[in-house]
């Protein structure tokens, strides 16, 4: 078996040679602004570039992340250059709020139907990207930004008679449900009226990034009070996240219903797996940046969360987490409804189980899954010779092997994040980034700290 050092070196040479510079610069769209979304299979600039706010967001986040980690700064100026194009191009100068999406020149895009709408979703990961590109910068104007778009989820979006946050915005910050007037046209119009977990989950990991460099006691309040909705009332008892619910966070269910309804509305009503853990990761960080004390309530909830996805979700047969899971009515069993294996999913679980065998040392299972998925991660999922990590694993859809790299969903964010967390984890003293960069030294340490306070706090469960 491989050393930790072993695979912390490993993930780096994916981390740096596979992924970021095989993005990083060609995504950097310097003729219209912002960074190109799709990509062939080996990393040809496509005809079609939508440019939607999430994608766009999630590579300042990367690229701010990596300038500090590998003490490249470069990666500073491919931040910067995004942060440029929300200011000019995605952000409503007359009504505020981010456009969803925009086309490839800053005009308006039918690319999935969003035209001029909103999304609290995406106004979130531009929170994230912006706080994080702060806190390297020390730039007052962007962090004036991210507080700025901050105030704007809180004064539009915010729910403030049944908590939460609503996801669907017009251009003009209006809330749209079934029975407004307003009609979209958007793929996710399915969903419009609900309040949903990923709009939520995402909110927290944001709201956790500009807290570390903006300690608002108004933020604070909202921060805390997301993590404890996530925790207690979008998360079942179980260990899994319900996915919609009505404004007053009644969860929609179908369980009671024919197969054949229950298959029709997957979409508002299974088991992700992948979301469970990542968010059992984003709960235990957000607790951290709130300095919450021996939180046994959440760091139990969290391991339900990881634990559920292992019992009902892991692959005995080959590794790795299947996609979808749903627990029909009949059956108390989670029955698995989706056997693919998507890149995040798979990435993340990689993070979310490595974190739990250093918080849990004696619980052997999680050790053991994260070598399993690692060498599934390494056989399956990254294409070793064009770079990056395939839309699905080709265990399952070989096809992906030359499906596009880059897409408005698919960039750089859960791999870059996983692997980072991962190398700091499982690196020593002697890795060579300890010894050359007094930055990845600093990382290292406090992410140590973060783990030794989970691990304190486990001996209280």
């Amino acid at each position: 078996m491989k050393s930790k050092n072993e695979i912390a070196i490993e993930m780096y040479e994916i981390l740096t040679s596979k992924l970021l510079y095989k993005w990083y610069p060609i995504c950097i769209d310097s003729e219209k602004g912002g960074y190109f979304t799709n990509l062939t299979y080996d990393f040809k600039i496509m005809d079609e570039q939508p440019k939607m706010l999430v994608t766009q967001a999630r590579h300042i986040w990367t690229a701010s992340k990596s300038a500090k980690f590998l003490s490249k700064r470069e990666f500073i100026k491919y931040a910067e250059h995004g942060y440029k194009f929300l200011k000019t191009c995605m952000w409503d100068n007359q009504s505020g709020g981010l456009y969803q999406m925009r086309s490839m020149d800053c005009g308006l895009s039918d690319c999935e139907g969003f035209f001029d709408e909103k999304r609290t979703y995406g106004n979130a990961f531009a929170v994230y990207g912006l706080a994080a590109l702060f806190a390297e910068t020390a730039n007052k104007e962007v962090l004036d930004f991210a507080q700025k778009i901050y105030y704007w989820i809180e004064e539009y979006a915010y729910d403030p008679e049944f908590g939460g946050y609503f996801q669907f915005l017009t251009a003009d910050n209006e809330i749209f449900n079934i029975n407004s007037k307003y009609k979209t046209k958007a793929s996710d119009a399915v969903e419009v009226g609900y309040k949903d977990q990923n709009s939520s989950i995402h909110l927290l990991e944001a709201y956790t990034e500009l807290y570390h460099v903006w300690k608002d006691p108004g933020l604070k309040k909202q921060l805390s009070a997301l993590l404890r909705l996530i925790r207690d009332t979008i998360a079942h008892p179980d260990g899994y996240l319900r996915l919609f619910f009505d404004k007053k966070w009644n969860p929609v269910s179908f369980r009671e219903e024919s197969r054949d309804i229950i298959q029709k509305n997957f979409r508002l009503d299974h088991v992700s797996f992948g979301h469970d853990y990542e968010t059992a990761f984003l709960m235990l960080e957000a607790s951290h940046a709130l300095g919450i004390d021996n939180d046994v309530l959440t760091l139990n909830k969290a391991k339900k969360m990881l634990d559920h996805a292992i019992d009902n979700g892991w692959d005995n047969s080959s590794a790795g987490f299947f996609d979808e899971g749903y627990y029909f009515d009949e059956s108390d069993k989670c029955e698995i409804v989706k056997k693919t294996k998507t890149w995040w999913a798979q990435i993340e679980g990689l993070n979310a189980l490595l974190i739990f065998s250093k918080i849990f040392p004696d619980e052997k299972k999680y050790s053991g899954l994260f070598f399993e998925m690692w060498e599934y991660i390494i056989t399956y999922l990254i294409d070793h010779e064009q770079g990056d990590f395939y839309w699905g694993s080709l265990e399952k859809e070989p096809a992906q092997k030359t499906e596009p790299k880059g897409s408005i969903w698919k960039c750089t964010y859960h791999t870059a994040r996983s692997l980072m967390n991962c190398i700091l984890v499982l690196s020593d003293k002697d890795f060579e980034l300890y010894k050359s960069n007094p930055a990845f030294k600093q990382i290292k340490n406090s992410f140590d700290n973060f783990l030794e306070k989970w691990k304190f706090t486990a001996q209280k469960l």
